[in-house]
């Protein structure tokens, strides 16, 4: 991708040459080596502003840009039995031990991620990594793991921002991305695919909206399920941190989707049902779901699929005058039963103000309408989405929103604003590393929580986020249900510091829980979010998890070092306020 040059100031050297292969950067950067992304003139105007910066700061860069080869002193700790027995089992070219290998699957991507491998901060590497191909290996792995007391990871598409992937116990970790993404089956009567779990998101869509010339179907089809991660995630990683996609508000989130999954486990292979609905106790899905790698490994995974019709959608943005107004209406639009949106997605203030400059809204004469209407900025708040489905519904659900929105005051914007963001929803991601080389940080934290105490949250986790001097920090809710929403915290500021980055995200994660919220909607928890999972949850409630782990794993080989807080130790565990 050719760098467009701004128009009237200095541009920033931002890296624009695809990493070296072998490099710490090929690791750490997002998604595709060739493509780069960079905040446009009006946005990089906005960070100097609000980071009271100048373009003598964007001279030089602030961060290591990762473009030297990995190399680092740590030896892989199996014997060389141990390798032979598990080389034979993939094959010996599927099986490394090299430090490049061994590092591509230590880390993901949240920000302490990312400023490790920046500060050549290497830890928690596995001693092998292995390339199954199919079930059976993955089975024998485990069983061969299982016997002689090695501990055992999975790395799936590697977009984890809770630490989830990471081997803190050395051992074996599993690379699914190179082999284990195969489909397994196809049925258009039932509406179902089967899936290895290692098959990535754009494979996965891209194979549904063939089906007809693949699988002589009737028609094309959709998973339904569009993460921000979605082409660099896999199908598996969805299920196991109970993932959410953009349009879940009406595919619904990968629970919703997941018909049957397979495991191997170190007490046996498991396979649950896979009838659409039943009454046989509790449900193994949902148990086994959210494991995040803690009971055994995701093999195989039936999802259910839905007819794919774009032509049916119907787009939309409106602005409303203010937060609290905008949640009314939004809470309307979920409660008046006629139907639901499949992206929903509202902005506060801030992030209304960031996505005007962000998407191109604040060069267009809309920008001088918006403040004669009275949608002043700081204020006014963004709503835009779209509808899918038969085209009789999806035009009566966009038709009710239209309906709600004028209820309360909102102005519409058309269709573009939210073609707009499309065109930037998965690739934003790019901006990231495009602004830490400058030493600015974006990162994420996000949580669920019912109408009724949606505001509460927000400003007591927004007072906590705003503590950091300088700090841009922007909120919207973007999985919606007739009880409740998500709300997703980004927060962008000038850090390159460990102990500073880790120090701010503990004091949110505290300020979450102490909140009242759910400690998370979709991220999962992994290792880094493990020590406020007990409290979030209930000292009891939290013992059937620790029940099902003894149960499954007993010798706590399936992910350790912290996931899901199981083998952490008490001191490393947070209470809430009124529990101290």
């Amino acid at each position: 991708m050719s760098i467009k040059p701004y128009r009237k100031e200095y541009q920033p050297q931002w890296v624009q040459t695809p990493p070296p292969k072998g490099s710490y950067r090929s690791i750490f950067r997002w998604g595709n080596p060739d493509y780069v992304k960079y905040p446009k003139e009006t946005m990089y105007k906005l960070l100097k502003k609000a980071f009271n910066l100048d373009d003598k700061h964007f001279e030089q860069y602030s961060c290591d840009i990762g473009m030297d080869k990995v190399e680092y002193d740590i030896p892989c700790g199996l014997s060389n039995q141990h390798i032979e027995a598990l080389g034979a089992i993939v094959g010996e070219e599927y099986c490394k031990t090299d430090d490049y290998s061994r590092l591509s699957v230590a880390y993901g991507k949240t920000m302490y991620d990312l400023l490790r491998l920046r500060k050549k901060v290497v830890e928690n590497v596995p001693d092998v990594v292995l390339y199954p191909d199919n079930k059976q290996q993955i089975e024998n792995i485990v069983s061969y793991c299982t016997q002689h007391n090695i501990p055992l990871y999975v790395y799936g598409g590697g977009s984890s921002v809770t630490r989830g992937v990471e081997c803190v116990k050395g051992g074996v970790s599993l690379d699914m991305r190179a082999r284990f993404n195969k489909i397994i089956d196809f049925n258009e009567i039932d509406q179902t695919i089967t899936v290895q779990a290692g098959m990535s998101g754009p494979t996965l869509e891209t194979t549904l909206n063939d089906a007809v010339q693949l699988f002589n179907a009737k028609r094309a089809y959709t998973c339904g399920h569009f993460p921000q991660s979605f082409e660099y995630s896999s199908v598996g990683g969805w299920v196991v941190t109970r993932g959410a996609g953009q349009n879940s508000t009406y595919y619904g989130v990968i629970t919703d989707l997941v018909l049957s999954q397979e495991y191997a486990t170190p007490i046996g292979n498991i396979k649950t049902s896979n009838y659409p609905r039943e009454a046989t106790g509790p449900n193994l899905n949902q148990i086994l779901m959210g494991s995040e790698g803690t009971f055994g490994v995701l093999t195989h995974v039936t999802l259910r699929i839905f007819r794919y019709m774009p032509s049916n959608r119907k787009r939309f943005a409106y602005m409303f005058p203010d937060w609290q107004t905008a949640q009314r209406a939004a809470r309307e639009m979920m409660q008046c039963e006629s139907g639901y949106s499949s992206v929903f997605r509202l902005s506060d203030p801030q992030e209304t103000s960031v996505m005007l400059h962000l998407y191109g809204v604040d060069e267009t004469p809309l920008m001088r309408v918006l403040s004669t209407l009275g949608y002043k900025d700081m204020q006014a708040c963004m709503f835009l989405g779209f509808t899918d489905g038969e085209k009789g519904y999806a035009s009566n659900v966009a038709k009710n929103i239209r309906r709600i929105a004028r209820q309360y005051k909102a102005l519409s914007m058309g269709g573009w604003v939210c073609k707009s963001w499309e065109k930037g929803r998965f690739t934003d991601p790019y901006l990231r590393d495009s602004m830490q080389d400058f030493g600015i940080m974006t990162d994420t934290l996000e949580c669920s929580v019912n109408w009724s105490n949606m505001q509460s949250v927000y400003d007591s986790v927004r007072q906590v986020c705003l503590k950091l001097p300088n700090a841009i920090v922007t909120t919207h809710m973007s999985h919606c249900y007739p009880q409740g929403a998500n709300l997703y915290f980004i927060f962008i500021a000038p850090i390159d510091d460990l102990d500073v980055f880790l120090n701010y995200h503990s004091s949110i994660l505290t300020a979450i829980l102490n909140s009242g919220a759910s400690m998370s909607h979709h991220h999962g928890i992994g290792k880094m979010f493990g020590g406020w999972l007990e409290a979030s949850l209930g000292k009891t409630e939290y013992g059937v998890i620790r029940t099902l782990k003894n149960y499954f794993d007993p010798n706590y080989l399936m992910n350790p070092g912290g996931t899901l807080g199981l083998d952490m130790p008490d001191n490393a565990k947070h209470t809430k306020d009124n529990q101290q």
